[in-house]
């Protein structure tokens, strides 16, 4: 009779043999192949590069080895650590950033939770911001409001946001643009002052705090993303964050199709329908904005890498300052809001008015010497074709927003850009602005 444990562990032994020779085929490729540096002799600086390697394919891999793939232990823990760190009780994670926010304003929306939004509610937002940050607002029956930036710092300007409070508004949501967080007491006491509730987009501000704090914390409920392009990524993914038991849970609910499977406490709602198997039990509306395992796996190795990646894009973006600062009559530079650490999704310049040339025309230029730009976000959304599609109302002229869609643009500013990338773009700009070009 063959002897039962050791043929197990034999069997064990082997799969971890064979397990540790893919995971060091795929080291031996990353190191071979995964290199961003900056490279003199075919000079591109891109927008973004890679944040993840062969830790983070590898633990991808061990996924889709074992055949668990679908939303299980390891999401649970990457919303664990995600709220930990961020120093919330609730992480709610989602296949994208643009989820977390449907997610979100929709439980804020939902009948079954406490306080919640109504069909026909305004809720202020910044004229500069994502498609994605408007869009769940129009799809739950809300009205955007739009109003101003602040042309500094770039952030929702708090004197424009008192102004637009009208009988209808009852929420308010801070975008903090590339990065930089919004003046956060001003936001917070207009709300309290006015009973709006506070929602923190925080899609392009991963790693960055205010007043100590990482950002998001004020907000009645906050949203990340982990998207290929930010500070760090999950390729696709997104997070809700909350300090809201309530909220938090029906969120979970709808991030799954209704169902009560993935909530905290069940008993309210298993005890009434004793008949319905508790895997099976709809409870109300809901989409499949699940994430996977394989995104969890990824973002449990990302995480550890947050601060360092943040480090390096502030340096960047102190370098770019000091570096391009004599240029200063002709080109405008986002202010880090006082009190906050800013976490440079990219690095923004505004060309100034009395310049000689235009934002499109240093764009040109930069791409011919490979280094790519692009608007910032995506302007002024009310400008977008989109929006007069649907109702909305605009407070004041946006002349601020209006002057980053037509004379802003960003170039990259992440983790892979060193001393030789960063000299490059810099040299590439006062090329440019030396020899006049443009005129």
């Amino acid at each position: 009779m063959k002897n039962t444990p050791t043929v197990a562990k034999n069997v064990a032994a082997e799969k971890d043999r064979l397990l540790e020779s893919v995971f060091e085929s795929v080291r031996a490729y990353c190191t071979h192949t995964h290199d961003y540096s900056f490279d003199k002799n075919n000079p591109i600086v891109r927008l973004h590069e890679p944040t993840f390697s062969a830790n983070e394919i590898n633990s991808a891999l061990e996924c889709l080895l074992s055949t668990h793939v679908t939303m299980g232990q390891k999401v649970k823990t990457f919303e664990t650590d995600f709220a930990d760190l961020h120093e919330f009780n609730y992480g709610v994670m989602v296949n994208s950033g643009s989820s977390a926010n449907l997610l979100a304003i929709t439980a804020l929306t939902n009948k079954e939770t406490p306080d919640h939004l109504k069909p026909g509610d305004e809720v202020i937002v910044p004229a500069l911001c994502w498609s994605t940050t408007v869009w769940p607002l129009v799809q739950n029956g809300l009205i955007p409001v739009i109003v101003d930036i602040d042309p500094l710092t770039l952030n929702i300007d708090p004197n424009e946001a008192e102004k637009a409070i009208g009988p209808k508004t009852r929420g308010l949501m801070a975008v903090p643009v590339y990065g930089n967080p919004c003046n956060m007491d001003s936001l917070a006491t207009i709300c309290s002052q006015n009973q709006l509730t506070l929602i923190e987009d925080c899609c392009e501000a991963l790693g960055a705090r205010y007043n100590g704090k990482p950002v998001g914390k004020l907000g009645r409920v906050s949203t990340f993303s982990f998207y290929y392009s930010h500070h760090m990524t999950t390729l696709e993914g997104g997070m809700c964050v909350s300090d809201d038991t309530a909220l938090t849970e029906n969120m979970r609910i709808m991030r799954a199709h209704g169902w009560l499977r993935d909530v905290e406490h069940p008993g309210a709602w298993t005890t009434q329908y004793p008949d319905i198997d508790p895997k099976f039990l709809f409870v109300n509306m809901g989409y499949n904005l699940r994430a996977t395992e394989l995104q969890a796996a990824i973002g449990n190795v990302q995480l550890t890498k947050l601060d360092d990646f943040v480090k390096i894009r502030r340096k960047n973006a102190a370098y770019f300052r000091r570096a391009l600062d004599e240029y200063s009559d002709i080109l405008g530079f986002q202010e880090e809001t006082p009190k906050s650490q800013h976490s440079w999704f990219g690095f923004p310049l505004c060309i100034s008015k009395k310049a000689w040339f235009t934002a499109s025309e240093i764009r040109r230029y930069l791409q011919t010497r490979a280094i790519e730009t692009r608007p910032i976000i995506c302007g002024n959304i009310a400008r977008q074709p989109g929006m007069k599609l649907y109702e909305h109302r605009i407070v004041g002229n946006l002349r601020h927003a209006d002057n980053v869609m037509k004379r802003g643009f960003s170039f990259g500013n992440h983790q892979a850009i060193d001393d030789g990338g960063r000299e490059y773009v810099v040299s590439a700009i006062k090329s440019f602005l030396d020899s006049g070009m443009g005129a």
